[in-house]
């Protein structure tokens, strides 16, 4: 700033910085609005890089950050609902006209210490209103990513936002299927992941939001439940108070409870008077993998957010589970994930946290080495003696597996017995040539 102000620029922080030093929060980063143009800017900063010429953007390194500093501009009409179709130099004014929210139109000069308010940005900030600078059909119709991008922002700061500017949203929302499904999912991930989601899921819904982006979680809405085990209401409630009780969650994990009970929309049965979902998890595995192949959540993601829903249901099983399957549970990748949902599941329903709390003590109870201990035997094994690989090797080392995580075999020694009588079980004993091999191979490996 103190460079740029030298040469002769004007130069201001801009957007959002200033909105979270005013609210006395943390800015996430700092970008700076200035008069000069990218080449002066390079001139100045000769490692900078430009990121965005077209708009004036030259990407600079200060201080272990990255800060980004754009040239004050105008902007022509937006043609495809996303892109401007020109770009002018301006003055501080005109940009800050041209922003999406008033709290996000400010400027600060840190070295005069003085706000710049041109859109009345520091009223909506005392205020806690989101409000569009200038018509908000307008605004929106230039990015309609700025519906969800109003939102994430009233979640995200505990605002409201302004009637007009929700008047409009719920005009335009049916086109928010305009944007690509990668800036959708960015921003539903904030929300998301946000202190108040549950809130933000409902505002999403009060705005019409989310049935053009996310109709399988609007279908929800309506859908009846048991009222002994759901006294809550239906399973749209459910799902927005389960994201409320989540701890900290990941996009994986709130995107997990968001989708838990989604397959109960198309399972909804009554029998002699009790109302059941048969394989609602089952259904809601598939649902979710759609869905979440639709947003372009990368593959691990989409894995782990179909594994939440689809096994959400089987931890109430985990007393009856044989000793070995149980630790084969507890030693999943996901484990923390989906302990962490049926908590929240249980809070958000019933309330009773006992099944919790006998797994997270049985849990505790076990070592790390206990739930998942190193493999006695493998395939090297069974090839050592005697076998050709083929698809029954998967069988006899899983049940040697769940052997040892019961405690029957102990030893290596133990292990490899119990593997042989398994493999003469299911295969017969080795053919002599085979024995001969294995023996000769084992001689050379002793010897090694």
């Amino acid at each position: 700033m103190r460079r740029l102000r030298e040469a002769g620029f004007e130069a201001y922080w801009a957007g959002g910085c200033v909105r979270d030093l005013l609210l006395g929060r943390e800015p996430k980063d700092y970008d700076v609005a200035t008069s000069a143009r990218v080449e002066e800017v390079l001139d100045l900063f000769p490692d900078a890089v430009p990121v965005g010429a077209a708009f004036g953007v030259v990407r600079v390194r200060c201080g272990g950050q990255e800060v980004e500093v754009a040239q004050f501009r105008t902007e022509g009409p937006y043609l495809d609902g996303r892109h401007p179709s020109e770009v002018r130099p301006a003055t501080a004014r005109l940009d800050a006209a041209r922003r999406d929210f008033t709290i996000n139109g400010l400027f600060y000069d840190p070295v005069e210490g003085t706000v710049y308010d041109w859109v009345g940005g520091v009223a909506d900030l005392e205020a806690r209103l989101i409000r569009t600078i200038g018509d908000p059909q307008a605004r929106f119709r230039e990015d309609y990513l700025r519906m969800l991008r109003a939102v994430r922002l009233a979640v995200e700061l505990n605002f409201r936002i302004e009637p007009e500017t929700a008047r409009a949203i719920q005009e335009l929302a049916p086109r928010i299927v305009k944007v690509s499904p990668e800036r959708i999912r960015e921003e539903l991930v904030r929300i998301l992941t946000s202190p108040s989601r549950g809130e933000g899921l409902k505002l999403l819904d009060e705005l019409e939001l989310l049935r053009p982006i996310l109709p399988e979680v609007a279908a929800m809405k309506g859908v009846p439940q048991p009222r002994g085990h759901h006294p809550e209401g239906d399973v749209f409630t459910h799902t927005v108070l389960v994201l409320e009780a989540l701890r900290d969650p990941s996009p994986v994990l709130s995107f997990g409870a968001l989708l838990h009970d989604v397959g109960k929309t198309s399972t909804f049965t009554v029998e002699e008077g009790r109302i059941r979902f048969p394989k609602h998890d089952v259904v809601g595995a598939r649902i979710a993998e759609e869905v979440t192949r639709r947003l372009r959540f990368s593959a691990k993601e989409i894995e782990r957010i179909v594994a939440l829903v689809r096994d959400h249901m089987r931890m109430s099983d985990l007393p009856r589970m044989r000793e070995s399957k149980r630790k084969r549970f507890f030693a999943r990748e996901d484990f923390a994930e989906l302990l962490e949902l049926y908590r929240a599941d249980c809070i958000a329903s019933s309330g009773d946290l006992a099944m919790y709390e006998w797994i997270t003590q049985e849990v505790a109870r076990l070592s790390k080495e206990e739930i998942n201990p190193p493999r006695l035997v493998s395939g090297h094994d069974l090839i050592a003696m005697g076998y050709k690989p083929g698809p029954a090797f998967r069988e006899i080392l899983e049940r040697v597996r769940d052997a040892q995580l019961s405690g029957e075999v102990r030893t290596r020694e133990e292990a490899r017995e119990l593997a042989r009588r398994i493999a003469q079980g299911l295969l017969g004993p080795p053919t002599p040539a085979q024995e001969f091999s294995a023996c000769g191979s084992n001689r050379q490996q002793d010897a090694g």
